[in-house]
């Protein structure tokens, strides 16, 4: 910014911004204060005020209570704006760490077309491998998870692979929750019965999605059989069930 904008309507308003956004994510402001600082940035309007209330998702206020009800003002306000901040949404996706809240948001602002896309571009950043924060991944794959769409399967797919194991099982739980046998069905018995898969809880939640959707084993049954968790059993049809005794556990 030059020495004449320092003192131009757009200098003065790019001033003011900057502080009501410091103002609306200081952790140890007063609440009114970062109520009054949130609702200027409303008013404002612009794309970076904008995403500067969508900051405030990421900051924790110490009074539980009172952050909630902020992030639910912000989180109304949004809404009213419409699928006009859509690419403000996107940009706090690819920056934030935690993604929760503006992931509810999306799906709230956007068809399932933009949501798709938008939620493909930030996946797009967070291949499968390793990532010392797999937090994004497992959030984005559980929101996936709750649409109902053919082409989240696709989405969801890689990262059975993933090194990290919470995302590996937010992936299976993904692929079973979307119902669709003919694109899930083999991956998730590939990872089952694969030797570099160690997690008993994956292979759990593979098992009982199996169970619950009446999937059959085709093909691996030997391998599959050798890995089965003790609570279920393997039926001459090829349906996983689970056993007598586990069901009376549960219920």
């Amino acid at each position: 910014m030059g020495v004449f904008d320092l003192f131009s309507k757009e200098g003065r308003d790019q001033r003011a911004r900057e502080k009501n956004i410091s103002r609306a994510v200081h952790k140890y402001a007063q609440s009114p204060d970062r109520m009054k600082a949130l609702q200027s940035l409303r008013d404002d309007g612009s794309p970076e005020a904008i995403y500067g209330m969508m900051r405030r998702f990421g900051m924790m206020y110490d009074k539980t209570i009172e952050d909630e009800q902020e992030k639910e003002w912000v989180f109304e306000v949004l809404v009213e704006k419409g699928a006009s901040i859509i690419p403000s949404v996107q940009k706090y996706l690819f920056s934030a760490d935690s993604i929760s809240w503006p992931l509810r948001l999306l799906d709230k602002i956007a068809n399932k077309e933009q949501e798709l896309e938008v939620i493909k571009s930030v996946l797009d950043r967070h291949e499968p491998g390793y990532e010392r924060d797999p937090t994004k991944k497992i959030q984005l794959l559980n929101h996936l998870a709750a649409l109902k769409d053919a082409r989240v399967p696709t989405l969801v797919l890689p990262y059975l692979a993933d090194m990290d194991e919470g995302v590996r099982y937010a992936a299976a739980e993904a692929l079973i929750r979307g119902g669709n046998e003919e694109i899930a069905r083999e991956p998730l018995l590939v990872q089952f019965i694969s030797p570099s898969e160690d997690s008993l809880r994956i292979r759990i939640c593979i098992a009982d999605g199996f169970a619950e959707r009446g999937w059959l084993v085709k093909g691996h049954r030997g391998e599959l059989e050798k890995r089965l968790p003790e609570q279920f059993q393997l039926d001459r049809e090829g349906h996983i069930k689970r056993k007598p005794e586990a069901q009376k556990k549960d219920s």
